[in-house]
């Protein structure tokens, strides 16, 4: 679960039980029951002092923060400037320059042969996020260049998951990725059922 604006259309409480849940950085505030909350950066995490009341796993993809939270585990980033998933080193993954490409490699690392996308809009049409302009100490927000590089990193990952036989379905209302089918929440769980 991404941040684009069209993930406060979806009705994420219908995941509870159904799909396990990967809730990127605010995205726990949605859904405090996911499975895994991921952050690519620090500044995220220290913003929120390392979330002190969320349960489930935590990964980062910098090992600068377990000596002040030592409850999150640390995932590697094979390449900064790559864009494509890592499937055979466990434990790193492809940067994409996104949380939510990471996310999707680490979901495929997990095990998963089905995923959905949702808040993956990757265009600022309807705004950045659904929270609005991210806020805070080293906090950033996407300009049109990011969401572009974007695009394409999910483009090349669409064919490395096809080959690996992982199907991914887009329930982006807004999103402009061409590259997955474009589906509901409710036709992809009805799909699932």
């Amino acid at each position: 679960m991404a941040s684009g604006p069209s993930t406060k259309r979806v009705n994420v409480a219908a995941l509870r039980g159904k799909l396990r849940v990967i809730a990127i950085k605010e995205n726990v505030e949605l859904c405090p029951w996911a499975d895994v909350v991921y952050g690519c950066d620090a500044a995220w995490w220290r913003n929120g002092n390392g979330f002190p009341k969320y349960a489930g796993l935590k990964v980062c993809a910098t090992g600068r923060l377990t000596s002040r939270f030592p409850d999150i585990r640390v995932i590697g980033i094979s390449d900064p400037s790559s864009d494509k998933l890592v499937l055979a080193e466990k434990g790193k993954v492809g940067s994409g320059g996104n949380s939510g490409f990471q996310a999707l490699n680490m979901a495929v690392q997990f095990g998963a042969r089905r995923i959905l996308l949702i808040g993956y809009d990757m265009n600022d049409h309807y705004g950045v996020h659904w929270y609005g302009r991210a806020q805070g100490n080293g906090r950033s927000n996407p300009a049109e260049w990011n969401f572009r590089r974007w695009r394409q990193a999910f483009a090349t990952a669409a064919v490395q998951l096809q080959q690996a036989g992982v199907e991914v379905l887009n329930a982006s209302e807004f999103s402009v990725l061409t590259c997955f089918p474009k589906v509901t929440l409710d036709e992809a769980l009805a799909k699932w059922a």
